[in-house]
């Protein structure tokens, strides 16, 4: 496509396997392969940071687990991670690990895994799925809207670029991504509900599908804030987005029956917004 900068260097593996991999190189010491920044973005993609975060220690344990996790500072593609596990606590059921990931001499990300024995037989509460989603089948690939659009609406030569690029982007993507489309919830929660799987992933076993999932958990998470507060780069102060950025970060494990390569529905809101910082949420 002309007139666009694919930024090739930085791109999006398309093997979800080649993002999440991480060198060792000593037994709680462990090395990113594969840095990708997304398009526009100020840092590598948190998503791939805890992932191969959650790579490194599940590499130092081998439960199940929880995990929390803070981004200090926007990390540079160009320049290899390190990541040190620390062995915090050995028990007979819990198990914790604590994760620093450190680039050019500066910590830049820390994380806290909490792993468990898996407990059969527990008595299990969810939230049910939201009602009215189309199924997979009924949506279409974020990368084909894209296109749809590119063809039938009249846009400027800016916005053709910025289209043809997230088309590029999506397209290499290794997680597929189907919207479905936006709503408020009873108490009037902006909700923004999406269909996403890991493309060609074989038969992982159960740690492994946790480390994709944990990379899964933050695309497309912080759009919703800047929405529900009317924020877009075209307006003006105070209505204007300027950056976005994840501050913090955790993802629980509750159940282990799923599979990454095959579609999942995840439900995003904007629970409380306030002093230029936003608490959301996905399911």
């Amino acid at each position: 496509m002309d007139g666009v900068d694919t930024n090739l260097d930085n791109a999006e593996p398309q093997s979800i396997a080649t993002s999440l991999e991480v060198e060792q190189l000593d037994k709680n010491l462990f090395r990113s392969k594969t840095l990708w920044l997304p398009m526009r973005a100020r840092g590598v993609f948190g998503g791939q940071v805890i992932s191969q975060a959650v790579v490194a220690a599940s590499n130092c344990v081998n439960p199940d687990y929880s995990l929390h996790c803070y981004f200090l500072l926007s990390a540079s593609p160009s320049i290899p991670i390190l990541y040190y596990v620390e062995r915090l606590r050995e028990g007979k059921t819990y198990t914790t690990r604590s994760v620093k990931a450190v680039q050019n001499g500066a910590l830049v990300f820390t994380m806290t895994c909490s792993f468990q024995k898996d407990e059969p037989g527990q008595p299990i509460h969810q939230r049910p799925m939201p009602q009215g989603v189309p199924s997979p089948d009924a949506c279409k690939l974020v990368e084909d809207v894209f296109e749809e659009y590119l063809q039938s609406a009249k846009l400027t030569e800016e916005m053709k670029i910025i289209i043809k690029e997230n088309i590029i982007e999506r397209r290499k993507s290794p997680i597929a991504i189907k919207d479905t489309p936006v709503f408020r919830t009873a108490d009037g929660i902006l909700t923004q509900a999406f269909w996403m799987r890991a493309k060609s992933v074989p038969k992982y076993e159960l740690p492994f599908q946790r480390c994709i999932l944990s990379y899964m958990s933050d695309l497309r998470f912080l759009g919703v804030a800047s929405r529900e507060l009317g924020l877009s780069r075209s307006r003006v102060w105070p209505r204007n987005l300027s950056m976005m950025s994840t501050l913090d970060h955790t993802v629980w494990f509750y159940d282990n029956d799923f599979d990454v390569g095959e579609w999942m529905l995840y439900v995003v809101s904007c629970v409380a917004a306030g002093n230029g910082r936003a608490v959301v949420s996905g399911q």
